[in-house]
């Protein structure tokens, strides 16, 4: 263990040390550029539909879709019957939150 992590760990860290390792959390970190522009496609959408591709055509990441799930910005609105494997999200509070921070 570092002194840096010893440090962390005792809670006697300095501030930017102690917001950098705060924004690495789930739940605090800030969406990367394909996140945020994923989710800011759901800002003008009814119900905060979020878009199955993106303004290319191209289908977007189900990593990218996935890991805004886990961080609660999104979440699974229904189940496409054509296309099972395709997730259907909307928009949550907290995806709105971090499109306003990102």
């Amino acid at each position: 263990m570092t002194a840096q992590d010893q440090s962390l760990a005792a809670g006697d860290g300095d501030g930017a040390t102690e917001a950098a390792a705060q924004s690495q959390t789930p739940g605090v970190a800030r969406p990367s550029k394909a996140q945020l522009a994923y989710l800011r496609r759901g800002l003008d959408q009814a119900g905060g539909k979020l878009p199955l591709f993106d303004a290319y055509g191209q289908r977007i990441s189900e990593r990218t879709v996935r890991s805004c799930i886990e961080r609660g910005w999104a979440e699974p609105w229904f189940n496409n019957p054509l296309k099972p494997d395709w997730l259907v999200c909307k928009l949550t509070e907290a995806g709105r939150a971090a499109v306003r921070s990102g």
